[in-house]
């Protein structure tokens, strides 16, 4: 069954089961724009305008593959298993500017809706924090308190619940009760 394969990472990659993380490509652009201008997904996040407007895909792309010091995005890949080439995206963002290793990154990711509830979000989360490619001792994560699924996901691979807050949504247009939670490396 093709849902059972593993996909074998190359080097600039992080094996995450059924699929890799690797680097964003230009070519990913057209299914960005797929995905994230679906107004569940938009709504999901706290950076991704609905409706999407023409070229924010093509910026996204252009800031993820820019070289930086910082924010770190992969995209899920499951092409090598059978799976879509792009199943959501997720980003490591260092919280402490002036210390991009050793210290606190924030965790955000989203999953493509044909590929919700299946343990795309759980098995990404699980292998950026094995990979820990910031060399992080904490890892916090903030989700929308109306997105259990991606609640789950934080708790699934052992994020412990901190507290309440809100943040601003650019889809909603207005501030979103919020979980956080962190995870404690070493």
């Amino acid at each position: 069954m093709v849902m059972d394969m593993i996909a074998v990472a190359a080097e600039d990659q992080i094996a995450a089961g059924r699929f890799v993380l690797r680097p964003v490509r230009r070519s990913d652009a057209g299914l960005f724009a797929l995905y994230a201008g679906d107004k569940r997904v938009a709504e999901a996040t706290h950076s991704i305008p609905h409706p999407l407007p023409p070229g924010a895909a093509e910026a996204f792309v252009a800031r993820a593959i820019a070289p930086r010091l910082g924010e770190q995005i992969w995209v899920m890949d499951g092409a090598a298993s059978g799976l879509a080439e792009v199943l959501g995206v997720i980003s490591l963002k260092p919280m402490d500017a002036h210390k991009p290793t050793h210290g606190q990154s924030e965790v955000r990711y989203w999953v493509a809706p044909a590929f919700w509830n299946t343990g795309i979000g759980s098995e990404a989360v699980k292998a950026l924090i094995a990979a820990n490619p910031q060399q992080n001792c904490t890892i916090f994560a903030e989700v929308f308190q109306d997105n259990p699924g991606s609640a789950r996901v934080l708790t699934n691979t052992g994020f412990q619940y901190l507290g309440d807050a809100e943040t601003f949504s650019i889809a909603r247009n207005g501030l979103v009760p919020t979980w956080t939670y962190v995870k404690k490396l070493f």
